[in-house]
């Protein structure tokens, strides 16, 4: 059950190939559950608490650079990728909030789970956050949109309780790329078959990964001595120690390439059922993508690269594939999921379509709440601009700085082409506490999970 669980009136209403996934942190469900009334939804009352000595430090506020003036080096692992927003540029929240909050509410839950697991504190502090910081933040946003009250009254009430904090993006002017990521459905076999005859693999048993922060190891060498690279791709399929060790069959190597890229699938088998596939690490290679190296070699230009280009070529050119799937050192090996916790990004959460977002880690506070701004793509085609708060829940071997987030869009056909057609530049912002709010909010969460038990 969840740790904590916020309730709506309204129902719920209804690539780029740059996709991979790290290593879930391994959890399990547990903490007690409580359904909160409309009256709780209000900020909790009385005279504004000291803030905590300890206080996280914030990059100060910044106005936007001038066109013209030359932009800041792009931050360091290890430096604030965030600067926090003057309240005069603060965008009008009360548009993020209109409809259905049932979608949202489901990923706060599911943050607010992971926060409650010791694994979780091994990720802060990031970003001048800390763990309490930002556990406080997505406990205390929940509550002030769990009530049916007007998204105007929510939004005053949120800028009251809450700062928001940029991204600095890559080029220190807050502009950062939102690519897409999705969940493919395929028809596959678990036996080989001359229909089927593209295998996924599982995990090898002398690959050591880090089961708390995810890292991988390598192999062991010896007792004690440490540990060695773990092969690359090209070694790993050449030599067969992957024999023995096949998962289920595709039909076609794309779509056995695609479901590494994305890092989860569902399978159709022959008999009518299904199983989920979902990542259980990788050799831990570096990630080099296929779709690049196709434009540096000419076969395709960089302003037509898309998916629906990428599978075209390939399937015009089947041989070429291997060739350059195997450019790519990094390799992926799955597991099959539990249907309830599928798909599952690197938190270990299932991912909520156009709720769940993918960021660098190195750089932003897991778990937390985010508001993003930019265009999408419609489902009837052209685009729409896309301005809703999500929780930063996720993230990928190609999302590798403060200026590029990857959206989950969801499972199937639908959610490839609008995952795939998601490729524009826009705002990330990160919803945090006032500093002297935090303890008076972690009280209220302490009093009500007290009261639970």
């Amino acid at each position: 059950m969840l740790a904590s669980t916020f309730s709506a009136r309204d129902p719920s209403s209804g690539v780029r190939l740059v996709r991979e996934f790290p290593r879930p942190v391994p959890w399990r469900a547990a903490g007690l559950v409580f359904v909160l009334a409309l009256a709780a939804c209000r900020p909790p009352s009385g005279a504004a608490p000291t803030a905590p000595p300890t206080a996280p430090p914030t990059a100060p506020p910044t106005e936007p650079l001038p066109e013209d003036s030359p932009p800041p080096p792009p931050p360091t692992v290890g430096t604030s990728a965030l600067s926090l927003i003057p309240s005069t540029s603060v965008p009008e929240l009360s548009r993020a909030l209109t409809g259905s909050r049932a979608s949202l509410l489901e990923s706060l839950n599911r943050s607010l789970l992971w926060f409650d697991k010791p694994s979780s504190r091994d990720l802060y502090p990031v970003a001048g956050v800390t763990h309490e910081w930002a556990q406080a933040s997505v406990y205390a946003f929940g509550r002030l949109v769990s009530g049916d009250e007007s998204a105007q009254v929510v939004a005053g009430r949120i800028h009251q309780e809450f700062e928001l904090h940029a991204s600095v993006g890559s080029d220190g002017r807050g502009s950062v790329l939102f690519t897409g990521y999705y969940s493919p459905s395929f028809q596959g076999s678990l036996t080989a078959s001359s229909e089927y005859g593209y295998p996924l693999y599982r995990r090898p048993d002398d690959l050591v990964i880090d089961e708390r922060s995810g890292e991988v190891l390598g192999r062991q060498v010896g007792e004690g001595d440490g540990f060695e690279p773990y092969p690359t791709r090209a070694r790993l399929l050449a030599s067969g120690a992957l024999e023995g060790l096949e998962l289920v069959w595709l039909r076609d190597g794309f779509e056995a390439y695609t479901i590494q890229i994305q890092g989860s699938a569902l399978i159709r088998l022959p008999d009518g059922t299904s199983i989920n596939v979902g990542y259980d690490g990788t050799n831990g290679r570096p990630y080099t993508s296929i779709s690049l190296e196709l434009v540096a070699d000419g076969k395709l230009r960089e302003d037509e690269l898309s998916l629906p280009e990428v599978k075209d070529y390939f399937r015009r050119n089947p041989e070429a594939l291997e060739v350059y799937a195997r450019r790519n050192d990094r390799f992926v090996f799955f597991r099959v999921d539990s249907g309830e916790n599928w798909p599952a990004g690197s938190l270990g959460l299932k991912v909520t379509p156009l709720r769940s977002l993918a960021t660098d880690k190195a750089f932003f506070p897991p778990g937390a709440v985010v508001l993003v701004e930019t265009a999408a793509p419609a489902e009837g085609g052209g685009t729409r601009r896309l301005f809703q708060f999500m929780l930063d829940q996720d993230t990928g071997g190609a999302i590798k700085s403060p200026g590029h987030a990857d959206i989950y869009y969801g499972i199937g056909p639908l959610a490839e082409v609008l995952a795939g057609a998601q490729y524009a530049k826009g705002r990330l912002y990160y919803l945090l506490l006032r500093p002297e709010r935090i303890d008076a909010w972690r009280r209220v969460m302490s009093s009500e999970r007290a009261g639970s038990r």
